[in-house]
């Protein structure tokens, strides 16, 4: 058996924490001994007004079970004041869960502006807004954990959900860089694709399926990503319903032209069957990686 998983005393802010996924986080993190910021603008799904009293009633709860927590009813948007507020209570901010999200569903055709620009400042500029706001104070610590949370919407897409899609996948980007940047400074960034039954998700899910999706059953990976044990940084992990897998990039080998000729688009459709072969496949870890096929193919052409 491994040592418990334990947060005595880490500061952990959850956004959009007043129910859903977020709350379960929340509960879990306090559970564990962390001191929560229960952050909620109280908002419906689609992003419309505000309320108090869903980050208030998660943290009578957490305390109400012995634990620490604060409510916090900025919205993500004004992420200096969820940290500033983080700091002023309880001194620090050790781990980030970007849990708070909208949805604004309609298909690419009939979307407006305003669909696609709420779902993007909510998901990604909100995200944006809370991690650089903390991300100072992780540095100087030289510790710190931050959750983004993608959806398979972004990874494999889902029809009329072309701006949470884009949204969703645009965190990755932002965890794969910030997984670079934080490591030497003792950081680590990880993302999760979630699939919860919660109010986001009523109506687009079976209910028989649904009633299965406990949000409950994300919250272990959540707390464990955010914790000392976890070392793994720049990873995207499918969770739902008791389940839990990594995701990774796959790439074929490819087919190399001569780039002292150049090809054209006859050869592309000529070699379309081997360019589209995973045989062999590869999984570049980072960009790098992701060069060394072109790489080679230069070199198997030298100049001159």
């Amino acid at each position: 058996m491994s040592e418990p998983v334990r947060l005595q005393d880490r500061v952990v802010i959850v956004t959009g924490a007043g129910g859903g996924l977020g709350r379960a986080h929340a509960l879990l993190f306090a559970a564990r001994g962390a001191r929560v910021v229960v952050n909620d603008l109280g908002g419906s799904t689609h992003g419309e007004g505000a309320s108090a009293s869903a980050a208030d009633r998660v943290v009578e709860e957490i305390r109400a079970a012995g634990g620490s927590a604060i409510a916090s009813h900025d919205s993500v948007s004004h992420g200096a004041r969820i940290v500033e507020q983080a700091l002023d209570s309880f001194g620090r901010v050790d781990v980030l869960v970007n849990n708070a999200g909208i949805l604004r569903d309609k298909t690419f055709h009939k979307m407006e502006d305003s669909d696609w620009e709420q779902v993007y400042q909510v998901h990604v500029e909100g995200a944006y807004k809370v991690t650089r706001a903390a991300w100072p104070h992780l540095r100087e610590q030289n510790w710190g954990r931050v959750i983004f949370t993608a959806s398979t919407s972004g990874i494999y897409g889902n029809f009329g959900q072309a701006n949470y899609g884009m949204a969703k996948l645009g965190l990755y980007g932002l965890t794969r860089t910030l997984a670079i940047e934080g490591r030497k400074h003792g950081i680590l960034v990880n993302a999760i694709a979630p699939t919860g039954g919660t109010r986001m998700t009523e109506g687009l899910i079976p209910p028989q399926v649904f009633e299965r999706l406990k949000p409950e059953l994300v919250s272990p990976l959540v707390v464990y990503l955010g914790s000392e044990q976890c070392q793994g940084s720049g990873d995207l992990f499918e969770v739902g319903g008791g389940w839990v897998g990594k995701v990774r990039w796959e790439r074929s080998l490819g087919v190399g032209f001569d780039p002292r000729e150049g090809f054209t688009p006859e050869q592309v459709a000529e070699n379309w069957a081997r360019i589209g072969d995973f045989e062999g496949a590869v999984h570049p870890q980072d960009s790098l990686q992701a060069l060394q096929q072109m790489m080679a193919n230069l070199q198997k052409y030298p100049l001159g």
